[in-house]
């Protein structure tokens, strides 16, 4: 079967294990991308509660277990705040690592599928 004039190549089983790998590949980044928003976005509201609890006039105040709000007095909520930025620091930083290993295994698929299809695949999110 001819398409466009080029040549079709046979797909092995190998290359197609190749592909599927690089869609379970692309499907986590995307995972990934959205973990590491959410952590970011965790991380600034941690920052805003951190500053507005340095704002307060008051020794004891409302923090969030859950579901409930419990009156914790202040030095334990600023504590608890920073073990949890250091937390998601250390989450953040596990996602960042884990979508550069998952990048750079793309990329070398990419190289090897785009060398053996050259035109006939897609690899891009156009």
């Amino acid at each position: 079967m001819q398409q466009g004039g080029g040549s079709e190549t046979e797909v092995t089983w190998e290359d197609q294990q190749n592909i599927n790998k690089f869609g379970r590949l692309n499907n986590r980044l995307h995972e990934l991308e959205d973990e590491i928003k959410i952590a970011k976005e965790t991380n600034e509201n941690l920052d805003d509660a951190g500053n507005e609890l340095i704002l307060t006039d008051e020794e004891v105040v409302r923090f969030q277990i859950g579901e409930v709000f419990a009156h914790v007095p202040k030095e334990e909520v600023e504590s608890r705040i920073e073990l949890m930025k250091e937390a998601n620091g250390k989450n953040l930083e596990k996602l960042e690592q884990e979508k550069d290993s998952v990048v750079a295994q793309m990329a070398e698929l990419k190289k090897i599928l785009y060398g053996k299809f050259k035109d006939s695949i897609n690899l891009e999110e156009d």
